[in-house]
């Protein structure tokens, strides 16, 4: 396992590493921000819309750049950290001891161990899933690719790990997101981001030989459905789903339809929330309502024939990271909400938060609500508990997970 130590600097600085590498635009200083602010002490009571009042608990503290969280049958949860740690997390205390058999990963800017799921029968065969940005060569940056690796989980440890899918090479130092979830048929979806720009890398999203911008589907053991939308078609790769991504850094099942939705960063705005369909082309490069780093459009269009519409778009860019929509009885007032965590507001940095997402009754989006700015943090995830709360991962070298909670 690869778990190298990591300077202490904020990780929009990293990202800022990525736009260097894959732009090649020069910069005098890091963007400007907002006082960073340490996690709180203790418990903190925030206002909110058709909830009057929501309680932030910090549950443990002391992860480094966590990525994406599962719950264990038992309560306890798993959590991934990006340099290459499974940590496991009991009655709110972090095991100091990270869980063994995790494969070696490439940890470079915003590369490494990304999402954890379960399997669906997990309390029978105690599958992990890890994707993850995986090292082909001996040097730094050699033929990195997304995989996703499987593995049972035995105490703390993955034993009979393999990997069951690999990406074309990413390029751009490696970094590619990927989150995985299983639909209720019992297939699999996983993103693979990387498509960077609108020339040369950006373009692989449209290319249906080239597994980069995509959202594949596979079998529990990495098989291919018979049912895919390419499966035979030549010059196209059969485990591809939808194409025209970025870089997908959130997937969530919607409780009711069980429809796979997904969002994507854009670079300057443009972030935006798509309703997954079948063979369906979600338009990046081609169309997009962003604009590049160095302020140009990246393409004249914001739609485009036979190209599917986003359902949610962001102007400016919040950087989205991780979501789910929420089906618990906690919160009634939040029932059927979308919560996406948010890593930044407009490339200003200390202004991540929630958002909290209301649609009205034909599924379309009604208002937004940004929840915890006074926190200051970067949030990488959301997840609902099987208690019914929300949990939030932020993202720093000393982050957090919190659980949100209603005050009665």
């Amino acid at each position: 396992m690869t778990a190298r130590p990591r300077p202490d600097a904020s990780a929009c600085l990293a990202t800022l590493g990525v736009w260097l590498a894959v732009t090649g635009t020069a910069i005098a200083q890091p963007p400007p921000g907002l006082p960073p602010l340490p996690l709180p002490d203790g418990p903190r009571v925030f206002d909110t819309a058709e909830h009057p009042q929501v309680r932030v608990v910090v549950v443990t503290r002391g992860l480094s750049h966590p990525w994406g969280l599962a719950f264990l049958p038992d309560g306890s949860l798993l959590v991934t950290e990006r340099d290459g740690r499974l940590r496991v997390i009991r009655d709110g205390v972090l095991d100091p001891q990270p869980v063994s058999g995790v494969p070696d990963v490439h940890t470079g800017g915003l590369a490494g161990l990304m999402d954890v799921a379960l399997h669906p029968q997990f309390a029978e065969n105690a599958w992990v899933y890890l994707t993850y940005s995986k090292p082909m060569g001996p040097g730094e940056n050699d033929d990195v690719r997304v995989a996703l690796a499987r593995g049972r989980l035995d105490g703390l440890a993955l034993r009979d790990v393999r990997d069951l899918f690999l990406s074309d090479p990413v390029g751009g130092g490696g970094t590619a997101a990927s989150r995985v979830v299983f639909g209720r048929d019992g297939t699999l979806f996983m993103t693979v981001g990387g498509a960077f720009g609108a020339s040369a890398g950006g373009k692989r999203a449209q290319d249906p030989a080239n597994t980069i911008g995509k959202l594949v589907r596979l079998e529990d053991d990495g098989g291919i459905p018979d049912d895919n939308p390419f499966v035979g078609l030549d010059g196209f790769r059969p485990e591809v789903f939808s194409s025209g991504h970025r870089n997908q850094l959130g997937l969530t099942v919607h409780p009711d339809t069980g429809a796979i939705w997904a969002h994507e960063n854009g670079p300057q705005g443009g972030d935006e929330v798509n309703l997954i369909r079948a063979g369906a082309n979600y338009g990046w490069p081609v169309v997009s309502h962003s604009r590049e780093y160095s302020g140009g459009r990246v393409a004249a269009r914001t739609y485009a024939e036979g190209m599917a519409p986003s359902e949610i778009v962001w102007l400016p860019a919040i950087a989205p990271s991780g979501m789910v929509f929420y089906d618990g009885d906690r919160f009634p007032g939040w029932k059927g909400n979308l919560f996406v965590g948010a890593l930044r507001i407009g490339s200003i940095r200390n202004t991540g938060h929630l958002q909290r997402i209301v649609f009205n009754e034909e599924g379309q989006e009604a208002r937004r609500e940004s929840l915890l700015t006074e926190l200051r943090q970067r949030i990488r995830d959301v997840r609902q508990g099987p208690d019914g709360l929300l949990y939030v991962l932020t993202d720093a070298d000393e982050a957090g997970l919190l659980r949100l909670e209603p005050v009665d």
